[in-house]
């Protein structure tokens, strides 16, 4: 080996070992960047995405997936609790379906594995949109369009409600939220955050904070017991993780939730209780790590959560395919 060579090949190693350090650097911390959606299936998704949208999919034939989790408003309905079949009143906080994908599980208890089992649920709870999944079939099989589709998606002549809940996921999948400037920051643009920003998320870590908000959702990824160093005082009737185990340890376990967006889906908390993001880290210092964050401190926090925010659906909307004369009729007064 030549003294040039060996040179060469030195400057080489070192760096690499500066691009090992400088990855290492970023994998070490808590929080990773999102990643953009990748379509497999274009045509299943788009299928999915006019079943989001469709209210007939309800006995009222007014709510739709899209009206709890509404992708202009963050994912979520800015409500305390949703508003369901002759506004009825929601047991629970709607959380976010953007980055749902990201999930351990999906509620708030985690009763549903995957965004399928979960695509189910609302249809036929009769609390929501209070339909049944053999009469959202019988009347997506009454509208020709929908039959069409179905047929070019999968290849068969019968409608199955595994069908729709299938599609309805693989558009849901897609709803993530990449290029917040906080991903912009863990990527390498250090002049992304400001200096206050950056001093939140310095707090947020040596809180404790990122014991559960971590990962690509800040969150998400585990169930945890809400008022760990002080119990927290609600009114709502949700048990938590209990519900689903039937453990006692896990009476009011929730599924932590995501920090993506988290500016846009106020209120927060299962019971939606904190109005605002200052109400929900104060309460959250207090109940969850025994500390009581100065004023200054908690709006450093809420500075750095606000750079969480990233690019949001943008898509055009689905024109839903007309009913026929055999389409059943909504009942939105029974």
């Amino acid at each position: 080996m030549s003294k040039r060579f060996a040179l060469s090949f030195a400057a080489a190693a070192a760096l690499s070992v500066g691009f090992a350090g400088a990855a290492l650097a970023q994998s070490a911390e808590p929080i990773t960047p999102i990643e953009p959606a990748k379509v497999t299936d274009a045509a299943l998704v788009e299928l999915g995405k006019k079943l989001f949208f469709d209210p007939r999919l309800s006995k009222s034939g007014f709510i739709s997936c899209n009206s709890c989790h509404n992708l202009s408003m963050g994912g979520s309905d800015n409500l305390k609790t949703s508003i369901g079949h002759n506004w009825q009143k929601g047991p629970i906080n709607a959380p976010t379906v953007l980055n749902s994908s990201l999930n351990v599980a999906q509620f708030w208890d985690g009763r549903a594995l995957t965004l399928q089992d979960q695509a189910g649920g609302p249809i036929a709870n009769p609390g929501e949109m209070a339909f049944t999944h053999t009469l959202a079939v019988t009347l997506l099989e009454s509208i020709p369009g929908y039959v069409g589709e179905f047929k070019a998606v999968f290849k068969n002549d019968k409608i199955t409600i595994e069908e729709v809940t299938k599609a309805i996921a693989a558009f849901e999948e897609t709803l993530v939220t990449p290029n917040s400037r906080f991903d912009k920051w863990l990527k390498g643009d250090k002049k992304a955050l400001t200096g206050e920003e950056l001093a939140g998320y310095e707090l947020f870590k040596d809180s404790g904070c990122t014991a559960c908000h971590n990962g690509a959702a800040a969150g998400g990824n585990t169930f945890q017991k809400m008022g760990v160093m002080e119990p927290y005082k609600s009114t709502s009737p949700a048990e938590g993780r209990v519900a689903v185990t039937k453990e006692e340890a896990d009476r009011f376990n929730f599924k932590v939730p995501t920090l993506r967006n988290v500016e846009m889906t106020y209120p927060y908390f299962h019971d939606g209780e904190a109005a605002t993001l200052t109400q929900a880290v104060d309460v959250m210092g207090r109940i969850q790590l025994g500390k009581k964050f100065t004023e200054a401190e908690n709006a450093k926090i809420v500075a750095f959560l606000k750079t969480l925010t990233g690019d949001q659906p943008d898509f055009k909307l689905p024109i839903l395919p007309p009913s026929s004369d055999k389409t059943p009729l909504p009942t939105p007064f029974e």
